[in-house]
């Protein structure tokens, strides 16, 4: 089990590996694991959206738990495994599964498919809080649950759920604003996308789900110790190239309706640090191989220093 004080830095939320034919493709999988653990990630994570498991069924979310969990552990690595279900008694059944293989926390969304009534949002994490006691819990924050977590909610999760130590806070939430990430810094730690590391760095911001981990690891890592240090000056460099990857490098594959899986797949591959495959499941479009080339192109021509691993 992980502490508040160990869930900092830029997590690596790994893509699952798939053969052509869709199925799991474990042996790249754990080497995208281990070559994580070697550089030093500070944890792992998988089962949000970059790990697809709303594409997967109990049987196969066992599956990729027990290897992601087995190879953490080879490595030496913290792990999250995220049980977002569309129930509470999903959310729960996969929670007990990653507590009884081992894991170091949980991470879990609002069940999606209707949006939770406010008076049901602090009882569901209470009710999987007792599923599993001990186990540190996260928040995935996302309006594709429907619905933006209100501060009032936050503050009473905080004081009747103390399993939760951590919120990643997607667009649209509280977190991602300076204010709010203020507040919610009081109760757990925030992690937001990392290109908002600067803007939220003052406001208590404290990592990220990360897909730029596993795109280049050495220079997030040295970028994250920038915001742990308060080099702001430093740190907003960083933030500009990031968001000029973001919004110019990657607006092609934006474009053409690649989100969240496919986009971390090809960052992945960009400099060669993850040997997945750029398949997403169905009916999910993947980036392409001209996606992939054009990208490593644009990162040739204006940032090389992330094509140097």
């Amino acid at each position: 089990m992980i502490t508040k004080d160990q869930f900092v830095g830029p997590w690596a939320g790994l893509p699952i590996a798939w053969k052509d034919d869709y199925s799991f493709d474990e042996k790249t999988y754990r080497g995208d694991i281990a070559r994580c653990c070697e550089a030093g990630v500070p944890g792992i994570y998988t089962g949000g959206t970059t790990g697809e498991f709303y594409a997967l069924d109990f049987d196969e979310f066992k599956i990729v738990t027990d290897a992601t969990i087995s190879e953490c552990k080879n490595g030496k690595t913290p792990v999250m495994i995220g049980c977002t279900a569309t129930s509470t008694l999903g959310a729960i059944r996969r929670a007990r599964y990653a507590m009884e293989k081992g894991a170091d926390a949980i991470q879990v969304a609002l069940p999606f498919w209707m949006e939770v009534p406010d008076k049901e949002v602090v009882k569901f994490f209470k009710d999987i809080s007792k599923a599993v006691p001990g186990m540190p819990i996260t928040i995935y924050e996302t309006t594709r649950a429907k619905k933006a977590i209100p501060y009032h909610l936050h503050r009473q999760i905080h004081q009747e759920v103390p399993a939760v130590i951590g919120v990643k806070s997607n667009l649209e939430t509280i977190g991602s604003t300076v204010e709010g990430c203020r507040k919610l810094s009081k109760f757990y730690n925030v992690f937001a996308s990392e290109n908002q590391w600067y803007t939220l760095g003052k406001a208590g911001v404290k990592g990220a789900c990360s897909s730029f981990i596993y795109q280049n690891p050495r220079i997030m890592l040295m970028v994250f110790r920038l915001l742990q240090n308060k080099k702001w000056d430093e740190l907003k460099i960083w933030m500009d190239k990031y968001n000029h990857i973001l919004k110019v490098g990657l607006a092609p594959v934006f474009k053409a309706g690649c989100e969240d899986s496919a986009i971390d797949r090809m960052l992945g591959l960009s400099a060669g640090f993850l040997h997945t495959s750029l398949l997403c499941r169905p009916p999910y479009p993947p980036c392409t191989k001209k996606h992939l080339e054009d990208f490593r192109k644009f990162l040739k021509k204006y940032h090389p220093e992330f094509l140097e691993l």
